[in-house]
C-alpha cells in the first residue's frame, strides 16, 4: 500500500454542508457555482459563498474542488473566463471539467487552478488518460463503469492522479452522458438540468403496443453504489481519491458517511482492523440510504441483480433525531436542536467526528422554561436531555438501532 495519504473527498451542496463534511473528516470537498455545474438543483455557491467555504476549508487543511462540468453550448460560455479567473483569485483548488475548453482558458491566462478532469468525460482506457494527462490535467475522475482492472492499468501506465466514485447514486447511462431527460421533460442532463428519467415507473408495452404491465411499476434505474467492502483493495493498488456523491442530500447523511469511511481509510492506513466497526459501519450505511447498493462494475459486470426492474421501495426513516448545541458537564446535560420526535425512554446514539458512539437512554427532557416536557415533538425545538458523557458541539444524535 502506498505511504501517501488516501484522499476522502466529499459533495458539499451548500456552504453549511461544506462545513460539515470538513468537520467530519473530508480531506478536501468539491462544490458547484450558480452556474456551469451538473447539479442545477442544489443549493449553488455564490462567488463569496465559495470565497468563505475555501477560507474555513483551508483553515482545517482541507481543499477545495469547483465543478464546471457542464457540456458548454454558444451561449454558456459568456462571462467563463471570468469567473475562473474569480476562482482562481479565491483561492480554489481545483476544478472539475469535462470541456477542454476549460485547459485553453487556465492555461492562456497562467491560473494556478489545478485540472481534474469530470467523470462527464468517460474516460476508460490508459490512453485517453494519457492525452489529458499531456494536455495538463493533474487528477483523472474515472467513469464509474471502470472495473478494477481497469482503474490499475490506468493507475500503472499512467502515473496520474486517479479519483474514484465509491458511494452514491449511479446513472442509467455511461458516467452522465443521458439524453432522456432532455427527450422527456426538455431538461438538459449535460447541462445540469436532470430530472433523473431513469427513476420514473413506466407501463410496459408489448411490440403490439399492447399494455402488458398491470400499472406503472416497471423502471429500469440502477441500483445505488457502494465500494465499502473494497476499501483496502483500492488503497492497494494506489486510487487516489475516494469520491463520495450526494450534493443534494442532508447534513445528517453527509456527516454520517464522511465519518465511516473516514475511520475506514484510517483503519487500513494504520493497519489496524476493527472486524466488528466494519459489521457496524456497514449497517449505519445500509440505514443512511433509501436505496439499495451494489458495487457495480468494480468487481464484474453488473447484471439485472444490480438494477432496480419493475417495482421497488425506497425506504426513508426518522434515524436523525438531533443536532448537540451545547453541554454542561456540571449538569450532565447536552442541549439538542431538534429534527425528528423523541421522548424519554428512547435509546439512542450520540456520533461525532475523533469519538467512539455513545449510546444511553433518554430519561427526561427539559424545555427553554426549564420545564419537563414528554416529548421532542416541533421542529428544531431546543431541549436538554441527561447524558453522563461529554458530547461537543455539532456532535449528532440518532436512533440506536445497532443493539
Amino acid at each position: 500500500m502506498k505511504d501517501k495519504k488516501t484522499e476522502l473527498l466529499a459533495p458539499a451542496g451548500s456552504l453549511e454542508k461544506l462545513k460539515w463534511a470538513i468537520l467530519y473528516g473530508a480531506d478536501a470537498v468539491y462544490l458547484g457555482g450558480v452556474n456551469y455545474s451538473l447539479r442545477a438543483n442544489a443549493k449553488n455557491f455564490t462567488l463569496s459563498e465559495i470565497k468563505e467555504g475555501v477560507n474555513f476549508a483551508h483553515a482545517n487543511n482541507a481543499k477545495v474542488y469547483v465543478t464546471v462540468n457542464i457540456v458548454f453550448h454558444n451561449e454558456d460560455v459568456n462571462n467563463l473566463e471570468s469567473y475562473l479567473k474569480n476562482l482562481d483569485k479565491i483561492g480554489v483548488d481545483a476544478v472539475i471539467f469535462s470541456d477542454p475548453l476549460i485547459i485553453d482558458i487556465v492555461k492562456k491566462n497562467n491560473l494556478k487552478l489545478e485540472l481534474h478532469l469530470s467523470t462527464q468525460a468517460s474516460i476508460l482506457n490508459k490512453d485517453a488518460a494519457r492525452y489529458y494527462v499531456n494536455q495538463g490535467v493533474s487528477r483523472i475522475v474515472l467513469a464509474r463503469e471502470c472495473s478494477k482492472s481497469d482503474i490499475k492499468n490506468i493507475i500503472d501506465e499512467v502515473g496520474c492522479e486517479v479519483e474514484c466514485f465509491i458511494h452514491g447514486a449511479m446513472c442509467s447511462n455511461v458516467s452522465g452522458r443521458c439524453v432522456l431527460s432532455n427527450y422527456f421533460t426538455n431538461r438538459d442532463a449535460n447541462r445540469g438540468g436532470c430530472c433523473q428519467v431513469c427513476r420514473f415507473n413506466f407501463n410496459l408495452y408489448d411490440q403490439n403496443k399492447n399494455k402488458i404491465s398491470k400499472e406503472d411499476n416497471f423502471s429500469m434505474a440502477s441500483k445505488d453504489l457502494s465500494l465499502f467492502d473494497y476499501i483496502k483493495d483500492m488503497m492497494d493498488i494506489n486510487v487516489s481519491s475516494f469520491k463520495l456523491e450526494g450534493r443534494m442530500r442532508s447534513i445528517y447523511y453527509i456527516a454520517t458517511i464522511v465519518s465511516v469511511y473516514r475511520k475506514m481509510i484510517d483503519m487500513y492506513s494504520n493497519k489496524k482492523v476493527d472486524d466488528e466497526y466494519i459489521n457496524r459501519a456497514r449497517h449505519i450505511l445500509n440505514r443512511c440510504a433509501n436505496r439499495e447498493v451494489a458495487p457495480q462494475f468494480f468487481n464484474k459486470k453488473p447484471s439485472e441483480q444490480e438494477q432496480y426492474y419493475g417495482s421497488r421501495q425506497e425506504d426513508s426513516n426518522q434515524d436523525f433525531l438531533g443536532i448537540v448545541l451545547d453541554y454542561d458537564e456540571d449538569a450532565k446535560l447536552a442541549t439538542i436542536e431538534q429534527r425528528n420526535f423523541f421522548k424519554p425512554g428512547d435509546k439512542v446514539t450520540i456520533f461525532g467526528p475523533n469519538k467512539e458512539d455513545y449510546s444511553f437512554v433518554i430519561e427526561y427532557l427539559i424545555d427553554e422554561d426549564e420545564n419537563q416536557i414528554d416529548a421532542a415533538r416541533h421542529p428544531r425545538q431546543i431541549v436538554k436531555i441527561n447524558c453522563d458523557k461529554k458530547v461537543n458541539e455539532n456532535d449528532l444524535m440518532r436512533v440506536n438501532f445497532l443493539d
